[in-house]
């Protein structure tokens, strides 16, 4: 799915409400279950090509697949999506990312994240709480292209690793810090 839709803009808007109201947590709107193992699906198909999360994949004890994240703002932005926390083959529960930005930014993009839970205490971390916002808790380093291929057994030892892929649009990056992640109960299929 590529380009910018007008669902794709209301989640962008939703993006900036949801992060906004980090004291109150509210159950977000979700798309529907089958959208949503379909488009993780589909994800876990092109993060398995790339070679460099080849370790990865096989080291973590779960994975939080966020297939596309709508990221936009001109000095306040925001970002939004939803995904599913994938145990082995099985889907574990389903998950919202929403986070609010201010500074000097401009620009549109879609991007998909990946985060590795390479420990079953940061597994639980995520599972245990009404909604993990990323800096407290465990640690996630976000890898680059050029760290991931270097990743192997030995060289894993952090709680949580991120990464990003396919990106489209005008920003620079997907920021992480500040974002919350929560859980959802996606519409019926």
């Amino acid at each position: 799915m590529t380009g910018f839709t007008r669902r794709s803009l209301s989640a962008l808007m939703l993006a900036g409400a949801s992060a906004g109201a980090v004291t109150t947590p509210r159950p977000a709107a979700a798309e529907t279950q089958r959208e949503i193992d379909a488009d993780v699906a589909a994800a876990l198909v092109r993060l398995r090509a790339l070679p460099q999360s080849q370790n990865l994949l096989r080291e973590a004890k779960a994975v939080l697949v966020f297939p596309r994240i709508i990221s936009g703002g001109f000095i306040v932005g925001g970002q939004y999506g939803q995904g599913a926390l994938i145990r082995g083959e099985r889907t574990e529960g389903y998950y919202s990312i929403a986070g609010l930005s201010l500074g000097f930014l401009a620009g549109a993009q879609a991007a998909g994240l990946a985060m590795f839970f390479m420990t079953e205490q940061a597994a639980a971390t995520l599972r245990r709480r009404d909604g993990w916002e990323i800096g407290t808790g465990p640690t996630v380093v976000a890898l680059d292209r050029g760290l991931q291929a270097n990743a192997s057994s030995t060289t894993l030892t952090e709680p949580v690793y991120a990464i990003t892929f396919n990106q489209e649009g005008l920003m620079a990056a997907l920021a992480l810090n500040g974002t919350k992640i929560t859980r959802i109960t996606p519409q019926a299929s």
